[in-house]
């Protein structure tokens, strides 16, 4: 059984402790602040609480027993295959943390940040073990959303990439390897050209939030919970992706020029509309429930999904 050390015990580490104590690691959860450790056992027996009752895990005592706080990072780090930050996101945190794990951390230690969108080179540059540094940024919340992303510094080891790979699989998670770095890795970019396009649809009059929302939600969205843009094009013409490129390239560009410019992402008047419209849907003191209902229903997708394998063999 490898020990995974996890730095920060917020959400995220929260999330990765269930992820890697469910596939049968030893974890130490490690946060400087005690009483952060002790909300974070109650969140994480809750959780596997809530995914015994979905049937996603069998045994949620024996899965809390793996996971072990610490505030001591040391003795978090101790024997330790493999260690994933979940600091604030800003640059000199990060670069002062992973100053730690590099001096800390056994020499054959992976480090991996979760980040959403800073690239390794940013913080690992000055490092004597920066070959052994990457980003494994994981999708919110990583223990019901299998995919992580992979993304290298220009002088990350490329073994260190596929030992990652190889653990994140043998964990239960979907990674994928980045060729090169890019900032906000494959996930952000794509997802923020979708909301960039959001944002242009309400600001310009054409439909509202909510119905923005449904558009997804009830229409593109079903598809993308099995397929990715890809697939679903090559599936969407007779004659493949070739096909459906020619077919509806032109109309695609010709959207894409009606929409040049940045989206709104600061726009004080146009947040406020949105936000408005929200708070309609969903009251501000609501928020905490409707996420938890979030994740019981990707919890049931899960479950569905993991079914719809089985039976098909997949």
């Amino acid at each position: 059984m490898q020990k995974v050390a996890l730095v920060g015990a917020g959400l995220i580490g929260q999330a990765w402790a269930i992820v890697f104590a469910r596939a049968g690691y030893r974890v130490a959860l490690y946060d400087a602040e005690a009483v952060v450790l002790d909300g974070a056992k109650a969140a994480i027996a809750a959780r596997l609480e809530d995914l015994e009752s979905f049937g996603l895990v069998s045994d949620p005592d024996a899965i809390a027993a793996r996971v072990r706080t610490t505030d001591n990072l040391e003795e978090a780090l101790d024997g330790a295959a493999h260690v994933q930050e979940n600091a604030p996101e800003r640059v000199e945190v990060k670069r002062e943390v992973f100053g730690e794990l590099d001096r800390l951390a056994g020499p054959d230690a992976v480090l991996a940040s979760s980040t959403s969108g800073i690239p390794a080179s940013a913080f690992t540059e000055g490092l004597a073990g920066r070959q052994r540094c990457l980003v494994a940024h994981p999708i919110n919340p990583p223990y019901l959303v299998p995919l992580v992303e992979l993304c290298p510094a220009p002088w990350t080891d490329p073994a260190i990439v596929e030992r990652t790979f190889d653990l994140m699989r043998a964990a239960g998670q979907s990674p994928i390897r980045l060729r090169k770095e890019i900032r906000g890795f494959v996930v952000n970019p794509m997802q923020g050209a979708l909301i960039g396009a959001a944002l242009k649809l309400v600001e310009g009059g054409y439909a509202s939030a909510e119905d923005v929302d449904i558009a997804i939600r009830d229409g593109i969205g079903l598809r993308w919970s099995f397929m990715g843009p890809f697939e679903t094009i090559d599936l969407n013409a007779p004659g493949g992706i070739a096909d459906y490129l020619r077919r509806y390239g032109p109309l695609y560009a010709a959207i894409e020029r009606e929409q040049e410019g940045p989206a709104a992402w600061d726009d004080g008047g146009l947040i406020a509309r949105v936000e408005a419209e929200r708070r309609q849907f969903l009251a501000q003191d609501r928020l905490k429930t409707r996420s938890e209902w979030r994740d019981r229903r990707l919890m049931a997708l899960a479950a569905h999904k993991a079914k719809v394998k089985k039976e098909i063999g997949e």
